[in-house]
């Protein structure tokens, strides 16, 4: 089973354990119910806002839908044998963003760590979840447009940002590779 298929698996079961219709939990994230559907039914993976929403919408953190097992601490993920998952643009296309999940069987944790290759794109459609990002650029030009602010960033440069702002990162001359957490309230 694909990576999407196992996370369309999984909030699939958390949503019906808690006795929720796909048009309820369309309505809590304020995503449309046929985004949902594809998400569940595997034929699309996520973005992480959108992952950010649903989790919120089930009361679960992000990271319940994406682990497969659960390892005691500490958490090593090395460089060689990083999992790698890709996010959908708008839920259609293939994405400009390969993530590798870096927190993957922490249980008990509250922020989720991802190493991303972003590649260049046209689309930039900003998004907005609740919690907080930090950002580190290991390599290449991303530029962040934050609110009505775009700011370019370079390697070895940071962001930190309240994700409640419409915000959009995108690499711009070439693949660009981060670090970023994601924290959730």
């Amino acid at each position: 089973m694909s990576d999407a298929g196992k996370i369309g698996k999984r909030i699939h079961t958390f949503r019906e354990k808690i006795d929720m219709t796909i048009d309820d939990l369309a309505e809590r994230t304020g995503l449309p119910s046929s985004l949902i559907a594809d998400i569940e039914d595997g034929t699309v993976s996520p973005a992480l806002g959108i992952m950010v929403k649903i989790s919120r919408a089930l009361g679960q953190r992000v990271g319940t839908f994406m682990d497969d097992q659960v390892a005691k601490d500490p958490v090593i993920t090395r460089s060689a044998n990083r999992p790698e998952g890709v996010a959908l643009h708008k839920g259609e296309v293939q994405g400009h963003y390969r993530y590798h999940v870096l927190g993957a069987g922490k249980a008990d944790r509250h922020m989720e760590p991802f190493f991303i290759t972003v590649t260049p794109t046209q689309e930039r459609e900003k998004s907005s979840h609740e919690g907080e990002e930090f950002v580190i650029v290991i390599s290449g030009t991303v530029e962040l447009q934050y609110g009505k602010d775009t700011h370019l960033l370079g390697e070895g440069d940071t962001m930190y940002y309240n994700s409640l702002v419409p915000h959009c990162l995108s690499a711009v001359g070439g693949e660009a590779k981060i670090y970023a957490v994601i924290f959730t309230l």
